[in-house]
This record gives C-alpha cells, structure tokens and sequence, in this order.
C-alpha cells in the first residue's frame, strides 16, 4: 500500500479529474448504450463502441494520448491493454492540437490510416513518437470513428525530433521535452495555489534544480524554504524521503546554509524513526522502537537511505545516520545475486526484474555507496525491466516509472537508448501532456491506483535531465565504470522479453531443452526461474543435465540448477546425493536452493533431514551471516515444506528441537512462525526444555517479519494455557493489543487461550469487562474484524461470572 494523504493541489484537483472522469465515460456509454452480449448472454467486457455496444461498469481509468491534449479509455484486463483495438474519446482540452478535431465520443480506430493491429496504447504512443519527428512533421494521421462514420483524420503536433541512440543522453529531443517541459512547470509552480503533496512536490523542484537552469532559482529557493519546514506526522516514511533528497542537493547545488536545521532535522527524524533492523514501514518506529503496521516496506526504505546519504554529503554528519545507512544498505545488499527488491524484509521477488521501481532505487543506492558489484547487479535488473515488468506496480506504478531511467542510467547511455527504443520512447510521449507537464497514467486494469492524479512532471523531467549530471543523485562528481556497451546492453534487454502480465509462460514454453538449459547459466536470477519453470513442464526431466550445471565451476549455473530441481519436484530425487553434497558449498544461497530443491522432493527428501536439522542448529546469526538469513530460509524449507504434512516418527527429537529453538531466536517473525508450527505435535515433555525459548518468542516481539510476526506468539501463548501454566492469562490480556495492525487473529487467539485456562482467568474479569467496553468502542467493533471476538469475549465473561 502507498500513502493515501494528499496535501492539496490546486483545490483537490486529483478528486476533480476523477469526477470529471465519471460523468465523461457515462456520457461516452450514453452514446453507445446498448451492453455487448457474448454467446452465454454475459456482458462482454471488451466492447466494440462502434456498434452501439457501451463501455463497462465502473470503468473510470482513462489515458493522456500524448501532446494532442486528448484522453482517451481504453479496454483492460489482466493488468495490460493488450486487447485494446479502439480508444474511446473522453476530453479534449481547449485550445489543444485535437480541439476541433477530436471530440468527446468519437472513436479511435487505428493509426496511419490502418486499425489497430496490437495494443492501442502502445500502438498509439509508438505514432506520437514517430509524428514529432523531423520524418513524421508533426502530422499525427488516426482512424477516427464519429456517428457511424470512419474517417482518417490528421492531428498538428510540434515537431520535436527523433530519439538519438543513447536517449536522453546527446538526445536533441529529449532536451527540447526538458525545455518545455521545466517552462511549464516552473510556470505552474509560480501560481499562488500551488501545491501538490511532499513528494510530487520535491521531485518537481529536484527536476528545475536538475535542469542547471538559474533562472528557476527564485523558484527553487522558496520551495527550499517550504521543504526545510515540512513536518508531519502520517506516513513520514514516504514522504521525508524525496524532501530530504531535493533540500540535500539543494545545499550542495546553491550552498545556501540557510536550510540547514531543516535538512538536519528531517535527517535525524529518519535516522532515529529506523527500526533496529535496519528499516522503516509506513511510519516510523513507535515508543517501542517497533515498526507498526505490518513493518518493513522497501519502497519508502530506499528512497530515505538514499536522502540520508546525501544529507551525509551536504554536511548533516551525526553517528545515527552513519548508523541508519549501513543498516538499510545490509538488509538491500542481500538481494544482490538473488532477485528482485522485495516488498519487506521477504524472499527475493522472483517474478520480475523490477518490483516497483526498487532496483532501480538500489542501482542508485549502491552506485553512491561506491560498491560497483552491487549496483551493477541492480541496474542490469533496470535494464532487463521494460514493458509489463514496469507496467505494473503495487497499489500503482508511481515509483516504478519515477525511478526507472535513474537506474537504467546507471549502465550509461547505450543502456538508456536501448531502454528507451523498446519502452521508455512510446511511454514518455504518451504520458507527456499537450503544454509540456506530466501526469501519472497508472497500471492498467488497477484498482485502486492509490497515486491517480499525481503530478508526475518533475519525476520524467528527472530522466530527462540525468545527462546533464547536475545533481550528486544523478552523477556529479561520480565515474563511469558501470558503463556498458551497446550489445551488452541489447542482451539486457532481451533477458526481459518473453514475460507479459496475460502470458506469463508461452515464450519459454515455446523454447527447446537447449535452450532452457542454456539459460539457467543467465546472470539474471529471473531468467533462470523461468527457464526452470518451463523445464519443469516437459514431460521429460534432464537430470544428468541439470547434475553436469550443478557440479560445474559457475555459480550462476549451480544456482539454476537448484532452481530448476526445486520445480521438478520429486522428479528430482535422482538428485538427492548431489544436493545432499551441495548444502557444503561456500555459498550462502546455493546452499538455500539445494536445501529448497531437497525439501520440494516431499518423501524422496526425507534422508537429507537430519544434515539440514544440523544446519539449522548450527546456522543462527554469525560474523558472515549476522541477520541468521540462511537459518531463516532452512525454517522455511524444513518447517513449513519439508515437515507440515509428514510424520514426526524416527525424527531425531533432540535434534529437531535445537532446530526450533534457533529459529526461535531469529530476528525474523515468520521463521519463528514456521518453526512454532510443530508445537502441536509434539508432546508437552518433548517441549519442556524448549519453554524458556517459547516463553521469551512470547514476551519479545520479532524485530523483523512483523506482518507475520503475532504467529508465534498466539502458538506458544496457546501451548501455554493448554498446558495451564500460570503465565497464560496475564500473557493473553497483554497480547490482545486491539489497536494494532493484524487485530483480528490475535484477538480471538488471546481470547481462545482464555477460554483454555478455565477459572485461572477469573481474577482477570475487571479487565474483561473494560476490554469488552473497549472492544466495542473500537471503529471495528461491528465489522467482521472484531464482532466474533466481542461475542466470543462476552460469552466467556458470562461463563467466569457463573463459576
């Protein structure tokens, strides 16, 4: 989730549009009323709207057509439009190319006098790039459909070129899109209603700053003063981030000192809102030092180490953020090698090369640290992130557009050509609006996109100017090493074709065993999963092939191996005896992928559980691994795959149970849960030596895992009072936390474990009593959150007063 609060623009001129948005698309229905009707008499989603059928229900997202000052809906589904054939006209602004021309109701049918043969949207972007250049003269020519009528039509752009090579570096195009683009802006920024919120709002300054252009300094020095007095107290997580990064190179751009408390103390707000792991959530950490919520979220966790590090530079130097960056940078630098960013503090996103925009924001990250390795893993993922890998975002994507070309550009400029020719090109002029300013144009098929509406201007302006090199954020001051050439950076690019939101396995299904085999050896972590996935679905498993790569010298190629033998599942067992051998290897996450591979066996694994029950007990935090990762990734394999449905019988309990004690001691709230899950089916003497453990996994809330974190204790809160230990019911009242996040399973654990320990709760019936009129009090009492809670507590309360 991303935050909600706005901070005003232009009179709420987000809840505006999509008001105006409303009425515009049941005005473009009421021109086409009658419902499209498949065979089965159901509404078909996708609509011809020019025989009468009506656009569905509810759909409320349009799209900016690029510099012709017109919007348009388009069909969607799966997240993609790529079933979209037409484009339904839903405003044009005044005194635009298209006023006149188009109008609201009309229909787009293709381009160059030719339907739409693939994806409107992207068929559409592709014609605006190629009519503002110098070969098209400006002259966009559609296919419109008006009253029954299909007609070619020509719409008068200004020419602004062609997209060099290595856009936007030496680009002619992409300096005139800043030119215009940062006159627009700053035009914009000088209205006495101006507003927009904390971050939208910095990113806008940042991109006049990034420009060099002084003139925009009268601008910029106010938006200064604003930034070094902003404060709030919601979702600071979010919005400090981009104010602490535009004040921070404001100093070093100008040296006005004059924002120096300012800067000094968002910087150290941040610092000391880190939670002892190293993160931050949608807020900062509580009186507690705990995250709230459902804790860590990268998303805003980077974007703040990264103002951190230039606060550091512009000369905020305190020992709490020195402390707050090397923390941050850990928990980032572990998925170097392993996968995308995840959403927390989670295993490797293995989807995509992008998740949301957070590579991207660690190829930055890392380039400033001046830790190559890292940041080259890191931008090679920007580059292989392109079409629906950046088309979608969590909750929006906001942040995946905003930090894409950042970290593209981190590769040089044969990467940001070659990104920009399969992707950034059509994107960019789409969203770029007829007077030069930008607008978020969001998922496709997403609902809710929690950033519609935003002002997105100074967040493309920003890629735009990356080549100008004025900021330290975008490589002033900084090398060139990470640079790469241009076939290089093609291949990059083909290491994230093949993959679409509708289709997600056709492309490798289609390869040969060659092929796949071939491709387990990629750099990319998410090309082997795919190739792994697709090999898992021939009928034919090539097990002395996958042997031959795991035994072969590269990593990279092991690592696949291990990925593709976790697909297949038992078809794997043949593999047993080298995966047994592999969980020696010198490396951390190969030993986690062969210990992954022996666990998806089911029974044919079960020889290799002692030696991974050793490793568990042997592999809590140390020098090499200080956050207990690999334990934590064994508790998962072996707990909660391996162990959940197979029987405990000729399991070595002494040893099975130092397992579950070093997991309870993880800092990570799942790998507690995992291991917690096998209190049932032990008995209660093999777990009385464990009891300080499960006793203190109660009372110490993980620092980490927090979304998953409440598992471990409601467990062992309810071995307690099964087994009537006097602890339980004062644990049960001081668990309940009903104005936490996750309120509803640990309500009605906390009040199960009551209900266990009989009249040992009755001394605690003054407390029940309020907790019921608090309960009820709540804003949730009456939802399914904590309604069964309330009546489950009042017939336990009945039933201790009866005692």
């Amino acid at each position: 989730m991303y935050p909600m609060r706005r901070e005003g623009h232009r009179d709420n001129e987000s809840f505006q549009m999509k008001l105006l948005l409303k009425f515009t698309l049941l005005a473009v229905a009421t021109l086409c009323p009658t419902p499209c009707m498949a065979a089965d008499g159901r509404e078909n989603a996708n609509p011809d709207l020019t025989k009468g059928e009506r656009i569905p229900d509810g759909a409320t997202h349009d799209w900016n057509l690029g510099a012709t000052g017109a919007r348009g809906w388009m069909y969607s589904e799966q997240f993609s439009t790529y079933r979209a054939r037409q484009i339904a006209i839903t405003g044009i602004a005044k005194g635009s190319p298209a006023d006149g021309i188009l109008k609201q109701g009309d229909v787009i049918l293709g381009v160059a006098g030719k339907p739409f043969p693939e994806d409107a949207r992207v068929e559409f972007g592709k014609a605006l790039t190629l009519a503002e250049s110098e070969e098209g003269k400006g002259r966009l020519s559609l296919l419109r459909w008006r009253d029954g009528n299909t007609e070619s039509i020509v719409i008068q752009l200004p020419v602004l070129g062609t997209y060099g090579p290595t856009a936007p570096f030496d680009c002619p195009k992409s300096d005139r899109i800043l030119k215009l683009g940062c006159e627009a802006l700053a035009k914009r920024m000088l209205d006495p209603e101006y507003r927009g919120n904390a971050i939208t709002r910095s990113l806008n300054a940042l991109a006049l700053l990034a420009s060099g252009n002084e003139q925009y300094l009268p601008v910029i020095k106010r938006e200064a003063k604003w930034a070094a007095d902003y404060h709030t107290t919601a979702s600071q997580s979010w919005w400090y981030g981009y104010v602490i990064t535009f004040l921070s190179e404001y100093v070093m751009a100008t040296g006005d000192e004059s924002v120096m408390p300012g800067l000094r103390r968002l910087a150290m707000e941040t610092a000391n809102g880190q939670s002892v792991v190293g993160s931050w959530g949608h807020g900062f950490v509580d009186a507690q030092g705990r995250l709230g919520g459902y804790g860590m979220m990268n998303a805003p966790g980077l974007p703040l180490t990264i103002s951190l590090m230039l606060a550091r530079q512009a000369g905020v130097r305190d020992p709490a953020i020195d402390r707050a960056i090397d923390r941050s940078a850990k928990l980032v630098r572990f998925y170097v090698g392993k996968g995308a960013v995840a959403y927390g503090d989670h295993a490797p996103w293995m989807q995509t090369h992008e998740s949301n925009g957070k590579c991207s924001m660690a190829a930055v990250l890392f380039n400033l640290l001046g830790e190559p390795e890292s940041a080259r893993f890191f931008n090679r993922m920007s580059v292989a992130a392109h079409g629906a890998e950046r088309d979608y975002g969590h909750s929006g994507n906001f942040w995946n557009i905003t930090w894409a070309l950042p970290g593209v550009a981190q590769a040089g400029p044969e990467a940001t050509g070659a990104w920009m020719d399969v992707y950034g090109a059509w994107y960019f002029d789409l969203a770029r609006q007829w007077d030069g300013t930008f607008r978020h144009q969001g998922p496709p098929d997403l609902k809710p996109d929690k950033t519609a509406g935003w002002d997105t201007t100074g967040a493309f302006l920003l890629a735009y100017a990356w080549p100008l090199k004025n900021l330290v954020l975008s490589g002033r001051g900084g090398n060139d090493d990470l640079h790469i050439d241009a076939a290089t950076a093609r291949s990059l690019i083909d290491d994230g074709k093949g993959w679409t939101r509708h289709d997600r396995n056709g492309f490798y299904g289609s390869l040969s065993e060659a092929e796949l085999l071939e491709r387990l050896d990629s750099w990319s972590p998410i090309v082997r999963e795919r190739a792994a996935i697709a090999l898992a679905a021939k009928s034919e498993a090539p097990i002395d092939k996958l042997l031959e790569k795991l035994n072969a010298g590269r990593l990279e190629s092991r690592l696949g191996a291990c990925q593709a033998l976790a697909k297949l599942g038992v078809r794997a067992a043949p593999a047993l005896s080298e995966l047994r051998q592999t969980l020696q290897a010198d490396d951390m996450w190969l030993r986690v992928l062969a210990a992954e591979a022996i666990a998806a066996m089911g029974e044919a694994g079960m020889p290799a559980l002692p030696e991974l029950l050793e490793q568990m007990a042997r592999n809590g935090p140390s020098d090499k691994d200080p956050r207990g990762m690999e334990q934590r990734f064994l508790s998962f394999a072996v707990f909660t795959t391996m162990l959940r449905k197979h029987s405990l019988e000729g399991v070595d309990r002494d040893l099975l149970c130092k397992a579950i004690a070093v997991s309870l001691r993880n800092e990570d709230g799942k790998a507690r849960t995992a291991a917690a899950s096998l209190y049932d089916r032990l008995t209660y003497d093999e777990l009385r030596p464990l009891l300080p453990a499960i006793y203190d996994a109660i009372v110490e809330p993980a620092p980490s895992g927090i979304m998953f974190a409440d598992g471990v204790r409601i467990n062992g809160l309810q071995l307690l009072a099964r087994h009537q230990d006097p602890r339980a019911p004062r644990l049960a009242l001081d668990l309940m936390e009903i104005n936490r996040w996750g309120k509803r399973g640990r309500v009605e654990g906390c009040i199960k474990a009551l209900e266990m320990v009989g009249d040992a709760a009755k001394p605690l019936l003054p407390e029940l009593r309020q907790l019921e009129k608090d309960l009820k009090a709540h804003r949730e009492a009456n939802t399914k959150v904590l309604k069964p809670s309330i009546e489950r507590l009042e017939k336990l309360i009945e039933a201790l007063e009866g005692l």
